[in-house]
C-alpha cells in the first residue's frame, strides 16, 4: 500500500491542487469592513482604557489576551467565515490601539481627561514618542516580512492557505494595525492636521495607490500591504473625529455611542459577507492556489 502524501507548508504553497480558502478575496467590500473594523478597534479601545478608566496597562493586557483567543478560533477554522475572520481583524485593532497609546504615552496632563492624575492601575505609558513608537514598530513588521521571505511562502493574501503563512500573516497585521495606530495618533494630535485633515491626507495617499495599480511595474502585494497600514490610521483619524470634544476638532460622540454604532455596521457588513459566502460555495470551500 502506497504511503499517504504528506504536503509541508512549501507544498501547499507552491502546488496546482486545490484547498480550502481560510482568508477572503480583497474587493471594495473587503476595503469598507477593514476601515469600519479599525475605526470602531480606535473607539472601543479608547472606551476601555479612556472612559472606563481601566489605563492602557490593563486594557492592553486584556486585548491582546481577547486577541489571542480570536486568533485560535480563526486558525482551528477549516475555511474562511467572515465572522472569524472580521473578528480577529477587529480585536488587533482593538489591541494596537492600546499598544500604540501604552507605547508612546505617558502621564502627562495632556494625555489625561477630566483633571485626572492617573489612568487605570499600573504604569501609564512608556512615553517613547510617536516617532521613536513608530520606528520600533516599523522595524518588527520588516522582521516579520523579512521572515515570512526566507520561509518562500507567498505574501498574496488569497494564496495563503498553510498554517505557518497564516500565523505570520496575523502578526503582521497585529504589528501594522499598532503602527498605524501611531500614524494616525500623530497625524491628529501632533502635526497640526487636525482629525478631519489627517483624513483627508491618508484617503489622498489611498487614492494614490489605486492609481498605482493600472502600473504593471508595482506588485499588486506591496499596494495592499502599504494600503493596509494607511487604513489604520485612516480609521484612527476617523474615530477621533467621532469621539473628540468639539474644541478639539471631534464631534464629541463620545467613545460608547460611536462604538455601538460601528458595531452595528460592521456586524451588518459581515452578516453580508457570510450571505455572499454561502451564495458562491465554490469560491467558499476551494480556491486555486499557485495563480498569479
Amino acid at each position: 500500500m502506497p504511503e499517504p502524501e504528506v504536503l509541508t507548508d512549501m507544498d501547499v504553497a507552491g502546488t496546482d491542487r486545490y484547498v480550502l480558502r481560510k482568508l477572503p478575496e480583497v474587493t471594495l467590500a473587503f476595503w469598507v469592513m477593514k476601515i469600519a473594523a479599525t475605526t470602531l478597534g480606535e473607539t472601543a479601545g479608547d472606551l476601555f482604557a479612556q472612559t472606563l478608566k481601566l489605563g492602557y496597562f490593563l486594557t492592553t493586557i486584556a486585548l491582546f489576551l481577547i486577541f489571542v483567543v480570536t486568533l485560535v478560533v480563526q486558525l482551528r477554522s477549516r475555511r474562511y467565515n467572515p465572522f472569524f475572520y472580521w473578528t480577529v481583524i477587529l480585536s488587533t485593532s482593538m489591541a494596537g490601539t492600546t499598544m500604540s497609546d501604552f507605547m508612546n504615552r505617558d502621564a502627562s496632563a495632556k494625555f489625561l481627561t477630566g483633571g485626572a492624575k492617573s489612568l487605570g492601575w499600573g504604569p501609564q505609558g512608556l512615553g517613547l514618542g510617536y516617532p521613536t513608537g513608530a520606528a520600533i514598530l516599523v522595524s518588527l513588521l520588516l522582521a516579520i516580512f523579512i521572515i515570512w521571505k526566507c520561509t518562500g511562502l507567498t505574501f498574496a493574501i488569497r494564496d495563503i492557505v498553510s498554517f505557518r503563512a497564516e500565523a505570520l500573516f496575523w502578526g503582521a497585521i497585529l504589528v501594522s494595525n499598532t503602527l498605524g495606530t501611531s500614524m494616525g495618533d500623530f497625524l491628529s494630535d501632533s502635526s497640526g492636521l487636525g482629525y478631519a485633515g489627517g483624513a483627508l491626507l491618508v484617503t489622498g495617499l489611498l487614492a494614490v495607490l489605486v492609481a498605482l495599480m493600472r502600473v504593471p511595474a508595482v506588485p499588486n502585494v506591496v499596494l495592499f500591504w502599504i494600503a493596509f497600514v494607511l487604513t489604520r490610521p485612516l480609521g484612527a483619524t476617523a474615530g477621533d473625529f467621532l469621539t473628540k470634544p468639539l474644541a478639539k476638532g471631534g464631534l464629541d460622540l463620545g467613545t460608547a455611542g460611536s462604538s455601538a454604532v460601528l458595531l452595528a455596521v460592521l456586524v451588518g457588513l459581515m452578516g453580508y459577507a457570510h450571505v455572499q459566502e454561502r451564495r458562491n460555495p465554490v469560491a467558499q470551500d476551494k480556491t486555486l492556489t499557485g495563480v498569479s
